[in-house]
């Protein structure tokens, strides 16, 4: 069977989608915390308290998604439309997340909540039927891998974008308005959130226009709790692959959600964040060459764990050069080292389910796409609530909300935050580098089987 390859157009113009996408989720992910904490004044404990129960509705929520895009079947095709709905569902989401319209008490951490929990649903909306669609444009090996690598390439321009942009325009945005020290205000950051929505709408649009759906199984079957617990229970890689890939992906939401913490309030200089995601920008896209480069004498499987090594690398340089020797431009630079092995580490995941999806189909006969896309939502959310975790755990049992408010963060607090920030990261990296090297067998001459069974499927089904 001759497997379609998909245009430069086509991969594109599928990856410019992933910029609205990362817009979206950059700015929850990294800021969001900073804005509720010392923007709006929340109190730690709340936002301990919200996001796992967040979480238990998201493990509903999640996979009921992933089987309602499976259900779809429409003239646009099964991903596409969910696409548009959730792109413009989570911008309005987003937009209304960071406005708080001058509540204050009690209707503002309720507000916060009823928002909170909508941004994670709509999120999921457009993020499942988006990152589903690679398993449809081809079963070519290489060329799922290029589709893979374009979409997480132009994913790392979307973070890049917000994490660089954000700590220079909040205070253009803020100008006249009432601000922290930092030069941050409400009305900046919602300001900022309405354009984010837009772009994010944009970039959809232009996502759903570029792309074709061609290798499609639509499954009528309706959403039921039994059948995903099947699909998870049944398809063991994908149970191996939640776990080594949430607790890498803490490790990596660990430093962006904190950084903004650690330049504020450890070293002074908000706008110095800027530089910082620069350079980590340019070494995620470094990253995203890494397979591309390697593949020619590695195995993905071989690939992935150098990634990961890279990164631990880069970890340990910047807890040394920043928290302990705060030599910031050295912090940098290591910053890119980090930043190459965590680029390639996000493409090799996003590959590792494209093959999980096939092995499912292998293994049980059906094949569920979204379902097990799905996951890859659910497990990022998870991580992000090992972020919390440690970040609003730590900075509670610090006090920093009452310190904040009453005067200069002190020194023990500045060190709690470089080792959220920089310490704790490579040691979750390595004990999911552990777990995958003893428990993912998707590779060698299992994945090859998977392969040639499904294009000899599909080969057998396009005859008959």
């Amino acid at each position: 069977m001759n497997d379609y390859k998909t245009t430069w157009g086509e991969k594109f113009g599928y990856g410019i989608g992933a910029i609205g996408l990362d817009l979206s989720y950059g700015l929850f992910y990294s800021f969001l915390s900073y804005y509720l904490s010392s923007v709006l004044g929340l109190k730690e404990g709340f936002l301990l308290l919200i996001t796992p129960l967040a979480r238990i509705w998201d493990g509903i929520n999640d996979p009921m998604m992933g089987t309602i895009v499976d259900s779809t079947k429409t003239k646009m095709g099964k991903y596409r439309p969910w696409i548009i709905i959730g792109a413009l569902s989570n911008a309005i989401v987003l937009s209304l997340l960071f406005t708080s319209f001058g509540m204050s008490g009690t209707k503002l951490y309720i507000y916060i909540a009823v928002m909170y929990v909508l941004w994670g649903m709509t999120n999921t909306m457009a993020d499942i039927p988006y990152w589903s669609m690679v398993p449809s444009f081809t079963n070519d090996p290489k060329d799922r891998n290029l589709v893979a690598t374009v979409a997480r390439t132009f994913s790392g321009i979307g973070q890049g974008l917000i994490s660089i942009l954000t700590p220079i325009v909040l205070p253009l945005l803020s100008e006249g308005m009432v601000k922290t020290d930092k030069g941050y205000s409400a009305d900046g950051f919602s300001k900022w959130a309405i354009i984010c929505g837009i772009l994010l709408v944009f970039f959809a649009v232009i996502c759903v226009l570029s792309t074709k759906e061609r290798h499609v199984v639509y499954n009528n079957e309706k959403f039921s709790f039994k059948k995903v617990f099947k699909v998870i229970a049944k398809n063991d890689q994908l149970v191996v692959f939640m776990i080594f890939a949430m607790i890498s992906n803490a490790g990596w939401y660990l430093t962006s959600g904190t950084a903004v913490y650690y330049f504020n309030d450890v070293l002074g200089e908000p706008t110095a964040q800027s530089l910082f995601s620069t350079i980590g920008a340019v070494g995620s896209a470094l990253g995203l060459l890494v397979i591309p480069l390697l593949s020619k004498k590695f195995s993905n499987r071989t690939i992935y764990q150098i990634s990961l090594g890279i990164a631990i690398v880069g970890y340990v340089l910047m807890y040394i050069f920043g928290p302990i020797l705060k030599i910031t431009i050295a912090l940098d630079l290591s910053y890119t080292i980090a930043s190459i092995g965590i680029g390639s580490m996000f493409v090799a995941q996003t590959i590792f389910l494209a093959d999980i999806v096939d092995y499912g189909e292998y293994k049980m006969g059906t094949r569920n796409e979204s379902i097990t896309f799905s996951m890859k939502g659910f497990l990022q959310k998870m991580a992000y609530t090992v972020q919390t975790i440690f970040l609003f755990g730590g900075l509670g049992l610090m006090n920093y909300n009452e310190q904040i408010t009453t005067g200069p963060v002190n020194e023990a607090t500045k060190s709690a935050i470089g080792i959220i920030c920089f310490a704790v990261p490579p040691v979750l990296i390595l004990i999911s580098l552990i777990i995958f090297r003893t428990k993912f067998r998707i590779h060698g001459d299992l994945r090859t089987e998977i392969h040639d069974h499904i294009s000899a499927k599909r080969a057998s089904e396009k005859s008959e």
